[in-house]
């Protein structure tokens, strides 16, 4: 059991994670580092991180959808979708080799990091979708939410990408949406998870309850400043990402 007071330090990680997870997504980055510094053996940070992520993310996507920006019914497909994707993911991820993803990966989060600095696309209006949403969102949300359950850092800068680059969604509107398959890419992991018995529970509940705060404050955050707020946060957490995954793996 681990001791309170690193209990408490974790629920304050939790906040910080949920409200940057929020925003800009990458609230893994600040997690998942914290639980292997607290002794977690790599498989448990893995599960215990998605358990107690998926809480702020379920309080970041109901407050975007309480406020209207995010309609689930035309999601549903996709969510469907990503859903089946994370799961296959997460089982296959024990049979094939990921090295090559330590390199690709933080190639193509750069590349995001690159487009949300140099677009001038990106602010609180949609613009024209330049792929059918019905048709595309559902097949990139099995790839990406395949790419989740099998590797996962980026996730919701990948996710984040496509709403605004490929259907035209304003900054808000695709955070909104982000989080609503991140929830669902998370919960289809954990499907594998806890009934393996890898979550550690103690440390998942105290950080969820850091993450209820952090991921409404942030929702709140996107909503009221959008791209002004929610543009920097997806570069910065996108280069710090990359930077961490290339020299700290």
């Amino acid at each position: 059991m681990l001791d309170l007071w690193v209990l408490f330090a974790l629920g304050g990680v939790g906040v910080v994670a949920g409200f940057v997870d929020a925003v800009a997504g990458g609230g893994g980055l600040i997690a998942l580092p914290a639980l292997l510094s607290a002794g977690l053996s790599p498989v448990a940070a893995l599960a215990t991180n998605k358990a107690q992520s998926v809480v702020g993310t379920v309080t970041a996507a109901f407050t975007f959808w309480r406020s209207g920006y995010v309609a689930i019914r035309t999601l549903v497909p996709g969510i469907v979708a990503t859903f089946v994707g994370s799961y296959i993911g997460a089982a296959v991820v024990k049979a094939i080799d990921t090295s090559a993803l330590a390199v690709a990966v933080p190639a193509a989060i750069i590349a995001v990091a690159l487009y949300f600095t140099l677009s001038p696309s990106i602010k609180d209006v949609d613009r024209t979708a330049r792929l059918k949403f019905s048709i595309f969102v559902p097949a990139i949300g099995f790839v990406i939410g395949f790419y989740d359950g099998l590797f996962g850092p980026g996730t919701g800068s990948f996710f984040m990408l496509c709403f605004v680059a490929l259907f035209g969604l304003s900054a808000t509107r695709a955070s909104a949406h982000t989080k609503v398959l991140n929830v669902t890419s998370n919960l289809a992991a954990l499907a594998l998870f806890i009934p393996a018995g890898d979550v550690l529970w103690p440390v998942a509940i105290v950080m969820a309850i850091g993450q209820l705060i952090g991921g409404y404050l942030g929702a709140l955050t996107g909503i009221k400043y959008g791209a002004k707020v929610i543009r920097p946060l997806v570069i910065v957490v996108s280069i710090a990402l990359a930077v961490k995954l290339l020299f700290f793996p």
